[in-house]
Formats: C-alpha cells, structure tokens, sequence
C-alpha cells in the first residue's frame, strides 16, 4: 500500500535522486493511486512527469511512445503485473534517452510473498522477484539481475537494492506493506549508455575543460602530491613504524 510514497522520506535523502535520477521530463508506469507526481516539487529538477495507467494504454508495449524521447522513467510495483515482464521492461528502456535512468520498484518473493505463489496477498501478481538465487520456490521467480542484463549493453546497472530497513524478520507470515513505513522490495535504478561509451565500451570522462578557479585547484591536487613524493624519496609511504 502506497509503496511510491513510503519511498519518498527515503530518497528525498538521497542526493542520486535529487540530481541524477528524476531530471527533466518523464512518465511514472503504473502510478495510480499513488503516483510520483504527488511529489514532483521534492524533486526540484523534475520537469513533468507523466503518470502512465489503465487508460493511456498497455504498460508492456508503451504503444505511441517515441523511442528515445523521455530522461527518466519510473515505476513502482508494476512490472509484476506484466504478462511478460522481460518485454515490458525492455519497452521502459526503449523510450529513455541516453544518459537518462530507469527507477524500478518490484516486490522481493521472501519479504512480500513469504514462501507462497499465487501470491495470498495480491492475486494479481504474475511473477516473483529476487536480486539473484540459484534456485527460487517460487516456478515464477525472476532474477533481477539477469533482467538487467538483458536489456543489452546499453544498460548501466547503476544501483541494485534490497529495500528491508523497516521490515520486521521476527514478525509471523503477514503482509508488511499493510503497515506505515514497511518496504518489501527490490529498487534497481539503470542509465542508458550513450553511443560515444558503447563505442568506446565504457563511460569516458568529460572533454571540455572547468573554469580557471577549478582548474588551479585541480592542479594543486596534483602539485601538491609531487611535491611531497620529491621530498621524500627515501621514505617509501606506509613503512615509517618507529614510535609515534
């Protein structure tokens, strides 16, 4: 219940989310009732966001979404309605521009489903979901891992976690989403690669130079380090062990 807003206290702390992953304009799959919207001045580099549901059309397919036309895509606590999750996430990422992030939330099989699929909790749940297992008890769990890396090498997989801060491991079989404050997910945030670092086969770092103030301050960095290596030639570092 409400998972997109029990996530807000915990990202408006993260400064990833402030700067990074919710810039400029994009489309929240699946947010009603409870969208991201609903938080978009927290979030002050957030341009429109766009809640995508029911009536704009298939979440799998995004059908009349241009490839390449929107800087972040979020979605919580949908891709385990899909019917093929694999296919949808991978229309998610078609519509990301380069450089721009995909935020996902979906359900962890042992903190939400507990051990029991068809789930008991939600009966409109197609798929589990675990970060990685060689073996899962659930006939219809998906490692998110090799969800990720099946989107190609386009896809920098940027932040895999298990959302259990608040979850209570002492507490008998029950639905802990039911509670205020009780995640029990996964969050997987993925940037899409430019052309430039696919080609290059990975992230290269910027070509134009800072201003003056920067870079004096740079080049006393390493000034600074050559310095203290000219002076002390003899003192290899991290050998010195006579009494302090």
């Amino acid at each position: 219940m409400k998972e997109c807003s029990k996530s807000i206290a915990r990202r408006i702390h993260d400064p990833d989310f402030m700067n990074r992953y919710f810039a400029g304009n994009g489309i929240d799959i699946g947010g009603k009732p409870d969208p991201l919207i609903l938080y978009r001045e927290l979030f002050p580099k957030a341009h429109s966001i766009k809640t995508w549901d029911l009536e704009d059309g298939d979440a799998q397919r995004l059908a009349g979404l241009d490839d390449e036309s929107l800087d972040f895509v979020h979605s919580s606590h949908c891709l385990e309605h899909l019917a093929n999750p694999h296919e949808g996430l991978a229309n998610w990422f078609r519509v990301l521009r380069p450089t721009g992030h995909l935020v996902v939330t979906v359900p962890d099989e042992d903190l939400y489903e507990q051990g029991v699929f068809p789930s008991t909790f939600n009966r409109d749940h197609k798929w589990t979901f675990t970060i990685h297992k060689s073996h899962s008890w659930s006939d219809r769990s998906i490692n998110v891992l090799d969800l990720l890396v099946a989107l190609g090498p386009a896809a920098q997989i940027v932040k895999v976690q298990l959302l259990d801060a608040s979850y209570r491991y002492s507490l008998p079989r029950f639905d802990q989403t039911l509670t205020p404050v009780g995640e029990c997910g996964i969050e997987f945030v993925v940037r899409k690669r430019t052309r430039e670092e696919l080609t290059a086969d990975g992230r290269l770092p910027g070509s134009s130079q800072p201003q003056r103030e920067v870079r004096v301050h740079l080049n006393q960095y390493r000034d600074d380090h050559a310095t203290i290596r000219a002076a002390n030639p003899s003192r290899p570092p991290f050998e010195n062990d006579s009494d302090v």
